[in-house]
């Protein structure tokens, strides 16, 4: 059984924008898919003493994972630049100064030799420690340059040897630096520690993390991975919200980052015209230390103040990002005019992150608002009756079995009451 945990949404691509500064204008159009570089992907694999355990489908775990990049080289697209880096594959040593440099390329990042990438897989002995952090910082080296989508993949059955440098800070880092790189982890062994571990470092980056537990999960994880680094990547456009609807951007369908100071309301607008309907959907990121109870409130407003639908979430300090989202159909044309009346949607976005005493709140938090326009559905006001949508039937049908449940058992218990007082 694999078990996912929820992609942060879209942190990665959020910091990244907002770390590089890149500068639009207030009302341009969400960025097109930028895929003038080939994707890369670095496979990091543990290759410490404990892949010697046979545990997988009654192999060891390393033959599992040999097995399954052999498969996975085959498949492979073209298009994608892959290499391998191990981790614990040299060093047989007590010396943890040594044990926690040992992390080496096998194969470098670029166009695929299956068959030279086979061969080095093929040599590879469970050895020593299980420097995770120096790992990453290296595979983030091996993929630097290029505008191309970036993804490691971090196969490991232990966890870091090498504290006190936290692979989960290294993964901040790594994001911090605004390069666009994706770390997806995948733990061989269904451990608590482990599983928390490896969460924190894809949710860190925007990636996911996948406990595996057979050798065809292992195959299939990777290769779906391995996959999505060649879907084209989005860029982000950096927008400034205002402080009141009128004096805020427009915005169209994309993917757009900007910056709230704490407590702070910023103001976005769409047009939208009838028969469509506008799906948005906000994450803000705790890029600093702040208070565990915090939230986020998206809502659509008309021009006149008047709320339309609303989305909220909250934070209790687990996590980095907080999400919400709204939808909002447009009813077709009221009148005879046969003109295309159009709407202006106003949205709001509000937070309630606090932080202690020497905390900077300057920048504000990173925030990525994603706008999307599309054809609404048959019965717009279906989809957005007080957000239960066609939750209506269920909830309909669950009144009136509920009713005659109980007009049911009032009259059994009537019977019965009559039948004891005849005995």
């Amino acid at each position: 059984m694999i078990r996912r945990t929820r992609p942060v949404v879209g942190a990665i691509a959020l910091l990244a924008a907002l770390t590089a500064g890149i500068a639009f204008p207030a009302g341009a159009a969400a960025g097109e898919p930028t895929g003038e570089s080939a994707p890369k992907v670095d496979l990091v694999l543990d290759v410490s003493g404990s892949m010697r355990a046979k545990d997988i489908d009654g192999q060891s775990r390393m033959a599992a994972a040999k097995q399954a990049f052999n498969e996975v080289l085959d498949a492979t697209p073209e298009e994608v630049q892959l290499g391998i880096r191990t981790l614990g594959a040299d060093y047989p040593g007590d010396d943890r100064k040594e044990g926690c440099k040992d992390t080496a390329q096998l194969y470098p990042v670029g166009p695929l030799d299956r068959t030279e990438a086979k061969t080095a897989v093929a040599t590879l002995v469970p050895t020593g420690w299980t420097p995770i952090g120096p790992a990453l910082l290296q595979a983030a080296d091996d993929l630097d340059g290029g505008d191309g989508s970036k993804r490691i993949v971090l196969i490991s059955d232990g966890e870091d040897t090498c504290a006190p440098l936290d692979p989960c800070e290294v993964a901040r880092e790594i994001a911090a630096k605004g390069i666009g790189l994706t770390i997806d982890t995948l733990g061989l062994v269904p451990n608590a520690k482990l599983s928390r571990q490896l969460s924190c470092i894809a949710e860190a980056t925007g990636g996911t993390y996948t406990s595996i537990e057979h050798q065809d999960e292992l195959t299939d994880r990777v290769n779906e991975l391995v996959d999505r680094a060649a879907e084209p990547v989005v860029t982000p456009v950096a927008v400034e919200g205002a402080d009141a609807c009128e004096r805020a951007p427009e915005l169209r369908s994309g993917l757009y980052t900007d910056r709230q100071e704490f407590g702070q309301q910023r103001w976005y607008r769409v047009d939208l015209l009838a028969g469509q309907e506008l799906r948005a959907s906000v994450s803000v990121a705790a890029d600093r230390a702040v208070r565990p109870d915090h939230g986020i409130l998206i809502r659509a407003v008309t021009l006149h103040g008047r709320e339309i639908v609303r989305g909220e979430a909250t934070g209790n300090g687990r996590t980095d990002v907080v999400s919400t989202g709204l939808r909002h159909p447009k009813p077709e044309l009221d009148d005879d005019s046969g003109k295309p009346a159009a709407e202006t949607v106003c949205l709001g976005v509000t937070t309630s992150f606090s932080a202690d005493a020497g905390v900077k709140t300057t920048p504000g938090l990173p925030l990525e608002l994603t706008v999307d326009v599309v054809d609404g559905p048959d019965d717009a006001s279906d989809v957005a009756s007080f957000g239960l949508g066609r939750g209506w039937w269920l909830l309909g049908a669950l009144v009136v079995t509920g009713f005659l449940a109980g007009l049911v058992w009032g009259w059994l218990s009537r019977w019965r009451v009559a039948v004891w007082r005849t005995n």
